[in-house]
C-alpha cells in the first residue's frame, strides 16, 4: 500500500506540485464566451458585468437562457444597451424540450463568431479582470483545450469547508492526471476549447441524454495527442457560490456522479485505486502497530509516506491558492477517502433530473 501511494504521489501529483505555468508568446485569439443559464436573473445581474468588462482585446459574450421563468431577458436587454459585445438567445418554455445545459451550450457554440470558445456559468464571477486573458493565453496552434479552476466562495460552517475541499481536491486530481497525459475532466464553469474540436468530436452526441458530461465525458473524447493545457494562475479562477444545504449539495454530486459509469475502465480504476489503497494503508498501519517486532519499521515507513504526501500534495493546494487545506491535509485526505464513497453510493439510486 505504501508503494502504491508513493507511486501516485511521485508520478501523478508531483507533476502539479512542481508545475510552472509558462507565459505564452502567441497573440491572444478572439474569443467567444458562452454562458448557459436557467432562472439566473440575480446572478446575471451581479456577475455578467464582471465578464463583460475583462481586460482583453477582442471577445464577445453569448448568454443562452433556457426556458426561464424569471426576468433574465429584461436584464440582458438592459445590459445589451451598455455593452456592444453582449449577445443573448432565449429558448422559450416548451414541453417538448428538456431544460438541460447541453442544449444551451450547443446553441451558444453555433452562434459564436469566433473559433476559440471559453465557458463559464451564470453563477460564476471572474476573480480578476485578467481572467479571460489567463484562460485564453493557454490556447495555441497545438493546444485546443484549456482546463481552468473554479473554486467556491468561503463561507462559515463545516459544509462549506467540505464543499471547498471536495472541489479543490477534484481539481488537484484532474490537473495532475492531465499533466500525466491522462486527462479525464475539467469544470464547465471555467474551461475552453475550439469550435473545430467540438465539431470534430461530434459535440455531446454520445452522451446527450445524460444531465451532465459536458465537462468530463466530452474531455475524455476530445483530449488527445497533447492537445490540451491547464491554467492555474490565480487571476484565471472563476468563483461560484456553494450550495447552502446538505440536500442541495448531495443533489449536485448526484448529477456529477451520473456520468462516472461512462468513464474509460483505466481511468475509473486509477481514480478508485488511490482512495482504496489509502484506506488500506491506515488499516494495515494500525494492525502492524500491535506487533512489537514490526512496530519501529512500521512507524518509520508510515512516517516517511506521511511526510512525502503532506509536502507534495500540500504543494498542489498551494498551486491552487487553497493554503487553508494544507495544515490538516493528511487527516482531511483520510476523511474524504471514507466520506466520498458514502456520498457516491447514497446518491447512486437517485435520478438527477434537475439542472
Amino acid at each position: 500500500m505504501v508503494v502504491l501511494q508513493l507511486a501516485y504521489v511521485l508520478f501523478i501529483y508531483a507533476r502539479l506540485a512542481f508545475y510552472k505555468q509558462k507565459p505564452t508568446t502567441s497573440p491572444l485569439p478572439p474569443v467567444s464566451i458562452i454562458i448557459a443559464a436557467r432562472n439566473e436573473a440575480d446572478n446575471i445581474y451581479e456577475n455578467l458585468p464582471l465578464i463583460l468588462d475583462q481586460n482583453y482585446p477582442e471577445y464577445e459574450v453569448i448568454v443562452v437562457v433556457n426556458q426561464s421563468t424569471d426576468e433574465s431577458k429584461y436584464i440582458l436587454e438592459a445590459y445589451q444597451q451598455q455593452y456592444a459585445n453582449l449577445r443573448f438567445t432565449i429558448i422559450e418554455k416548451s414541453k417538448h424540450l428538456r431544460p438541460g445545459k447541453k442544449l444551451s451550450v450547443n446553441i451558444g457554440i453555433k452562434a459564436a463568431k469566433h473559433e476559440h470558445l471559453v465557458f463559464t456559468d451564470a453563477d460564476c464571477r471572474p476573480v480578476s479582470k485578467n481572467w479571460l486573458k489567463e484562460i485564453a493565453s493557454q490556447f495555441s496552434e497545438k493546444k485546443e483545450i484549456v482546463l481552468g479552476y473554479g473554486p467556491y466562495s468561503v463561507k462559515k460552517g463545516f459544509l462549506n469547508k467540505l464543499i471547498r475541499f471536495d472541489t479543490a481536491w477534484i481539481a488537484v486530481t484532474y490537473f495532475s492526471f492531465a499533466l500525466s497525459k491522462l486527462p479525464y475532466m475539467g469544470v464547465g464553469r471555467n474551461m475552453g476549447y475550439t469550435k473545430t474540436l467540438f465539431n470534430k468530436a461530434n459535440g455531446f452526441k454520445s452522451h446527450y441524454s445524460l444531465p451532465s458530461g459536458d465537462d468530463d465525458l466530452f474531455i475524455q473524447e476530445a483530449a488527445k495527442k497533447k492537445n490540451y493545457a491547464i491554467s492555474i494562475h490565480p487571476d484565471g479562477f472563476a468563483e461560484s457560490e456553494p450550495e447552502k444545504t446538505w440536500s442541495a449539495w448531495i443533489r449536485q454530486k448526484t448529477r456529477h456522479h451520473s456520468t462516472s459509469e461512462n468513464y474509460q475502465v483505466i481511468k475509473k480504476a486509477l481514480l478508485g485505486i488511490y482512495p482504496l489503497t489509502l484506506l488500506l494503508l491506515y488499516l494495515f498501519f494500525i494492525t502492524l502497530m500491535f506487533n512489537e517486532e514490526f512496530r519501529l519499521l512500521t512507524l518509520a515507513v508510515f512516517g516517511f509516506i506521511f511526510i512525502i504526501k503532506w509536502v507534495i500534495q500540500g504543494r498542489c493546494f498551494y498551486k491552487l491558492n487553497e493554503k487553508s487545506f494544507v495544515a490538516f491535509f493528511p487527516i482531511s485526505d483520510l476523511f474524504y477517502a471514507i466520506l466520498s464513497p458514502v456520498i457516491y453510493y447514497t446518491s447512486e439510486n437517485k435520478t438527477p433530473n434537475r439542472w
